[in-house]
């Protein structure tokens, strides 16, 4: 994999690739906002990552989902540099006419197996995940790649 990361003007920056731009900014006073910071990136990679791989899980399973969304919280640590995650809890949030067990079969097999960015962060902070089904609590769990 390769990208690149240009420079803009003040904080803003543009990573590029394969034809796809980004742009990141930092916050305000350092920074205009007029983009997501790196932190939230890696947050939308493992949101993102996950998603797609309980979407294929639930197709191979012939569930069909009227919705999902992944809320993603991460509390940073404070007054030590750099400021790192302590720990990523995951939301998942899925409305339709699914099966409660392949949904939690889907997720957690995405957080122990499949999702390759939960892998790499949660070797540095515990990630942990609820999942919500029709607006009901189903399950919680650990990202375990071990």
């Amino acid at each position: 994999m390769k990208l690149q990361c240009q420079w803009n003007e003040k904080m803003k920056f543009t990573a590029s690739a394969e034809g796809h731009e980004v742009l990141m900014d930092a916050k305000s006073p350092i920074g205009s906002d007029a983009g997501m910071t790196p932190k939230h990136l890696l947050l939308a990679g493992i949101s993102g990552c996950t998603a797609m791989d309980v979407v294929a899980l639930m197709k191979k399973y012939k569930q069909s989902m009227d919705s999902l969304d992944v809320d993603v919280d991460a509390d940073l640590t404070e007054g030590v540099y750099p400021a790192v995650f302590k720990e990523v809890k995951l939301v998942f949030r899925v409305s339709g006419p699914v099966e409660a067990e392949r949904l939690l079969e889907a997720v957690k097999l995405s957080q122990t197996k499949y999702c390759g960015v939960t892998a790499m962060v949660s070797k540095a902070v515990p990630v942990s995940y609820s999942v919500e089904l029709n607006g009901e609590m189903i399950g919680t769990g650990q990202a375990d790649f071990g």
